[in-house]
């Protein structure tokens, strides 16, 4: 098949402003979230506790039950608590309290908080991934974001399909930074074309789908929507108190019964790792216990019993949801690889790397293939656009290593900050964003991308040093021990230290030996070549 030439100028134009309009946001969402696929051994890594048997795992969680119904009574009317073990390193409950904010309490600290404990990194991590950390606005521009990608995905396959067989496996190194780029840029984004598409669907679901609802509300909803929004979402029934005391039943009869139900409905397994309890202590008590259930593409369900007796009074389980919870545990699932082994999320950090790479070596071929060949003077867009690339593509990676270092550090024992751990770690990451940025801006673009690149080697080296000085969870401890989730957040930091470090190199080699007229050359090397006439103008 052979498109007409305007109808290919067209596309590739599309594909071009769509990947430079939203090329930074994938970027710092492809790199975060690849990170983010390890979200709950980040916890564990930024918060380390003992192992607990499943026995004093939930014997500490009924007691932060019991301590928490006694403590504040705001809780009685609903609860939640997340349960010690794989997910969560201890166990954590919360709840609203009189003026509607939340708290949240762990047996080390009854009174509560208002910021969940251990999820500084991991939700700031998160939030860079799904609202590139703004407040409120930032998960709606994703998912529009997400929408112009998917545009940017359809646009590149009509570009490339024509000569896709001949191109697919070329990658020829050379001289001409332009056609390697080319090369590298059009055989990831192939080969991982399907799981990008997956990203691009599930990603504008997850972060529009109130948005929509909101849209639809006056038509389907009939005005109605947050009266709906409970049923649809939730999985117990919505019962009102009856008005008679009766005593909870206990959290290990609960745990047991939950995964005693889910192997009625042919679940193998059922672990569960949180619950939402309502009305405690009341004869309509109801407690919605969720778990996951491996080897499902929504592995994530839920069974909703009377918090009392046990008396099961619905499930959403894989394989015996209704269409809602269906589609938004399996688009969750699908997002961030929750439903297969560790390897299934070793692959999505590859994928959100190469991801990440995509948007990175895109906004390289625009600022190649407007080079002027022949004149030292590069124009204002191409070094404007170099100069944003390195910033912002750069200084995120950095950021985030140091943000690593500052979750460490100031957990120091005897260190005393002068605002809270979420505050003091997501200040650290933006500041040092600004300030590569900044260190971009005011440098020409190949000396900041090594200086950039060699600062994010040797901060995301430093990754595993913070975390074996704090806490002696050493690389040789934790993979003794067997804590190889640790072992691997760990190891995983010093290949990726190794990675940019040959990233720097290389960008050192280029501004030395690659072609004299472009941004990318060391400003120097060009002026002493056009000194000595071994540049044409």
């Amino acid at each position: 098949m052979k498109l007409k030439s305007n109808t290919l100028r067209t596309f590739t134009s599309v594909h071009t402003w769509v990947g430079l309009v939203a090329g930074f946001a994938l970027f710092v969402a492809f790199y975060a979230g690849a990170i983010t696929v390890f979200h709950h051994d980040l916890q564990a890594w930024q918060t380390p506790h003992a192992p607990l048997s499943a026995q004093q795992g939930l014997a500490d969680a009924q007691q932060l039950l019991d301590q928490t119904l006694a403590r504040h009574p705001q809780a009685r009317e609903h609860v939640g608590m997340v349960f010690p073990g794989g997910e969560y390193p201890q166990a954590a409950s919360y709840w609203q309290d009189a003026g509607g904010q939340w708290r949240y309490a762990t047996l080390d600290n009854l009174e509560g908080s208002d910021r969940m404990p251990g999820g500084a990194l991991p939700e700031l991590v998160n939030a860079l991934h799904y609202s590139l950390g703004i407040p409120v606005a930032g998960q709606y521009i994703m998912g529009i974001v997400s929408l112009l990608y998917g545009l940017a995905l359809i646009s590149g396959v009509i570009i490339h399909l024509p000569k896709l067989a001949d191109d697919l496996f070329a990658l020829r190194p050379g001289r001409n930074l332009k056609r390697f780029w080319q090369d590298a840029h059009n055989v990831i984004g192939v080969l991982s074309l399907p799981m990008h598409v997956m990203f691009a669907v599930t990603g504008a679901l997850l972060c529009l789908i109130m948005l929509v609802m909101t849209a639809l509300n006056p038509l389907v909803f009939r005005g109605q929507l947050m009266s709906a929004l409970g049923p649809a979402m939730d999985t117990a029934p919505v019962v009102t108190a009856a008005g008679r005391v009766q005593p909870l039943g206990s959290l290990a009869m609960l745990h047991a019964r939950s995964i005693e139900i889910a192997r009625g409905q042919g679940l193998a397994s059922f672990e569960p790792a949180y619950f939402k309890l309502a009305h405690a202590g009341d004869a309509n008590a109801t407690i919605e216990i969720a778990g996951q259930s491996p080897g499902s593409i929504g592995p994530i369900g839920t069974v909703a019993m009377n918090a009392n007796t046990g008396a099961v009074l619905a499930t959403q389980l894989p394989g015996s949801r209704d269409a809602n919870h269906a589609t938004l545990t399996s688009a969750y699932a699908l997002h961030f690889g929750e439903y297969g082994n560790s390897w299934v999320r070793v692959l999505y950090f590859v994928l959100g790397i190469g991801g990440a790479f995509l948007f990175y070596s895109g906004n390289l071929l625009w600022v190649e293939s407007r080079r002027k060949r022949r004149q030292l003077e590069q124009g204002k867009a191409q070094l404007g656009m170099a100069r944003a690339t390195v910033g912002v593509c750069i200084g995120v990676c950095v950021a985030i290593s140091v943000a690593f270092i500052a979750t460490q550090l100031a957990q120091w024992p005897g260190l005393r900050l002068a605002m809270g751990l979420d505050e003091a770690v997501k200040a650290v990451c933006f500041a040092t964003w600004a300030l590569c940025a900044l260190w971009a801006a005011l440098r020409p673009p190949v000396r900041a991308a090594r200086e950039l690149l060699w600062a994010a080697a040797v901060t995301t080296a430093l990754v595993p040093l913070a975390h074996g000085a704090v806490t002696g969870a050493w690389l040789w401890v934790t993979a003794l021990q067997g804590q190889w989730p640790l072992f691997a957040i760990d190891a995983g930091a010093l290949a990726m230290a190794f990675g940019f470090g040959w990233l720097a190199l290389a960008t050192a080699r280029r501004a030395r030996d690659g072609e004299p007229n472009s941004v990318w050359a060391d400003p120097r090397g060009r002026a002493a070549q056009a000194a000595s006439g071994l540049v044409t103008d």
